[in-house]
């Protein structure tokens, strides 16, 4: 059934009356597998998903998620203006094209590349860290396999060297690929990468070793200088130049402000290439990352495609082709707006409520502190009983009725018996809603604990009965007669019946 209905301005204006309409024209079902027969007023189709998307989780309290939630109206105003223009069409807009290489040469001189100020960055913007850590991997394996071919040695078998707390992106390049991902184990206390045992799985099919400026696990720096220390003595030992890759997906925006005295960039001579997520601490939406090389020489030339069917051309390196400008304008609207004091200012503010979630975190006295004070502003923290570290899980899933998502979640392999909940801090979880939180946290905590309460008792009492019954005279009414009675009882086991928010027992799904 199909209504032909024309809306006035007044009943447009009201979200109500736009429901109630919603909800009158769509008779049927919403079509989920199959586009529907007709069309629909664009009225009734906002307000059809804008209710149903009413359903999903508020972004500000998604404390799983390290990606920006929120940016100045003027940026967003910004954003719309540039989402009709596709990214790679370079001689059609060439000033986006001009703006997302002045963002290559900001991070490149933040990550101090070898650079002058005349002298062009080598880099790119991706859609995430994830498309960087691709093209950075690419790179590294092209690089090998040229000098594996100049010296007449098979290239068959590549392999890379990280820790076994690195993010999934990883997994997909070694996979995609085919490269051999050799993993340092993480043990209980110390969940990043150990440079030492990583150097030692290192051999002459290592195309790098990769090295996490802030685990997306509980937020701790790897030993950057460490490691390129460790390896250089190796390098000099075999005649290998094993080169090294920053996964600064979260840290590359933190250190810079906040430790400028950490050593863990392009400081470093064997670090050939770094990459950062653009989304996270660097204050924009989700989709975008970059990728910074050391140099021309670190990029293969032939993994760059050269296109002219635009308008002119146009050198290439990513996954994909077409994409969006706006994320490119909105990380040089913040680099431009911002500035090294602003996003100094907005580092040591997460810092700062990190240490105050954490001070209240530690006066319950039911957790341990997983996370360092020095590294990206979030809060790992387990409880302090082994015995109920698999309350992590019951107390994630409580804290979702508050509007909450905080996962809870196994560490690595060889550390998986440890169970985690981490808390992300970004610019919008100011103090007011660290207490806030903290305040739905004693809350859940109290009710966890009247659950371990020792059970009330339970007795069963039988009583057998062996009556006698006297009919009335008139049938109305009667006397019963119970000559005996025995009665027997049993204590029966402790029985916990607990409240129905507590009843599921699952993970949070996935790390973000």
């Amino acid at each position: 059934m199909v209504l032909s209905i024309v809306q006035s301005p007044e009943l447009q204006s009201s979200s109500t009356v736009n429901s109630i309409f919603a909800s009158r024209y769509v008779q049927d079902p919403l079509p989920r597998y199959k586009m529907g027969e007709s069309s629909i007023p664009k009225e009734a189709a906002y307000q059809i998903i804008h209710d149903e998307l009413l359903l999903d989780g508020n972004p500000r309290l998604n404390l799983a998620s390290f990606v920006t939630t929120w940016m100045e109206p003027e940026c967003d105003q910004l954003i719309m203006e540039g989402m009709n223009k596709n990214y790679v069409d370079m001689d059609e807009y060439p000033v986006t094209t001009e703006l997302q290489n002045r963002c290559v040469n900001m991070i490149a001189h933040l990550f101090n590349a070898p650079v002058d100020e005349t002298e062009a960055a080598v880099g790119v913007g991706t859609v995430g860290s994830s498309e960087a850590i691709m093209l950075a991997g690419l790179a590294f394996k092209k690089k090998w396999q040229n000098k594996r071919k100049a010296e007449g040695k098979s290239c068959s078998n590549p392999n890379i060297v990280t820790g076994s707390n690195v993010q999934v992106c990883w997994e997909k390049f070694a996979r995609y690929f085919e490269v051999e991902l050799k993993e340092v184990k993480v043990v209980e206390g110390y969940y990043v990468m150990d440079p030492t045992k990583a150097v030692e799985m290192v051999d002459e099919n290592t195309i790098c070793v990769a090295a996490i400026l802030g685990s997306t696990y509980n937020g701790e720096f790897e030993d950057v200088k460490l490691l390129n220390d460790l390896l250089e003595q190796k390098n000099k030992t075999t005649g290998w130049d094993t080169p090294i890759h920053v996964d600064a997906a979260s840290g590359g925006f933190v250190a810079p402000f906040l430790y400028p005295e950490l050593v863990w960039d392009f400081r470093l001579p064997l670090v050939k290439s770094i990459n950062v997520s653009g989304h996270k601490y660097g204050l924009v939406y989700a989709g975008v990352g970059w990728v910074i090389w050391r140099s021309k020489e670190d990029l293969p030339e032939e993994l760059i495609f050269h296109i002219n069917y635009l308008g002119a051309d146009q050198p290439t390196f990513t996954l994909n082709f077409s994409k969006g400008s706006s994320q490119i304008i909105a990380q040089y609207y913040q680099f431009l707006r911002m500035g090294f004091e602003g996003y100094k200012n907005v580092m040591q503010n997460c810092m700062e409520s990190a240490r105050q979630l954490r001070q209240g975190l530690e006066k319950t006295g039911c957790f341990d502190i997983v996370s360092k004070e020095k590294g990206i502003p979030l809060v790992a923290f387990a409880f302090k009983d082994k015995a109920k570290q698999g309350l992590a899980f019951k107390l994630s899933k409580a804290l979702r009725h508050y509007g909450w998502i905080i996962p809870a979640y196994n560490m690595p392999a060889n550390a998986e018996h440890v169970i985690i909940l981490r808390v992300v801090v970004r610019e919008d979880f100011g103090r007011q809603l660290v207490e806030k939180l903290l305040s739905h946290m004693k809350i859940v905590l109290d009710e966890l604990h009247d659950d371990d309460a020792p059970p009330v008792p339970k007795i069963t009492f039988t009583i057998d009965l062996n009556p006698s019954v006297i009919k009335g005279e008139h049938g109305d009414g009667g006397v019963l007669h119970v000559p005996g009675a025995s009665v027997y009882w049993k204590q029966e086991k402790p029985e916990i019946v607990h409240k129905e928010i507590l009843l599921v027992d699952e993970k949070t799904k996935g790390i973000c």
